[in-house]
């Protein structure tokens, strides 16, 4: 039997899922693809083994995407100079114009996203949200709560 609990992590889970996929599927690019564009625009030249843990994929996943990305001239490769065993990528101007045009079309898709749901309604899911995070916090911290 589902327990309100059980619905309330399931449809949050289920839709931050959606919505990922669904601005992937709006852009035409794969949410890895987009997850590794993105995370080298904000965070800037990034090893390969930082990539992957960070955006949890497999080195081999980490490797194509990086390559695919070279050879459309969005990516640039290097060896680390400070430790030859790693690779370091990062966007090109073109890729920077790239992510760039994608964080533009994330807030539109956000702004339609949001059609009909009130400030006040977002305001009641954010002080849950946060809640609901506090609560996770505390677990965490707390010996009792284990």
């Amino acid at each position: 039997m589902e327990t309100p609990e059980d619905r309330f992590f399931g449809e949050l889970g289920g839709a931050y899922a959606e919505i990922r996929q669904a601005f992937a599927r709006h852009v035409g690019m794969s949410a890895p693809r987009l997850r590794v564009l993105m995370w080298l625009w904000r965070d800037g030249e990034t090893s390969h083994s930082d990539l992957r843990r960070a955006l949890s994929l497999d080195g081999a996943s980490i490797t194509r995407l990086i390559k695919e990305f070279e050879a459309e001239g969005l990516i640039s490769r290097r060896i680390d100079p400070e430790d030859n065993r790693y690779t370091l990528a990062r966007l090109t101007p073109a890729g920077a114009r790239a992510a760039a045009e994608l964080t533009r079309s994330h807030q539109t898709y956000q702004v339609r996203l949001l059609d009909g749901v009130t400030a006040e309604e977002q305001e009641i899911a954010l002080r849950a949200l946060a809640r609901v995070c506090a609560n996770v916090n505390r677990i965490e911290h707390d010996p009792q709560d284990r």
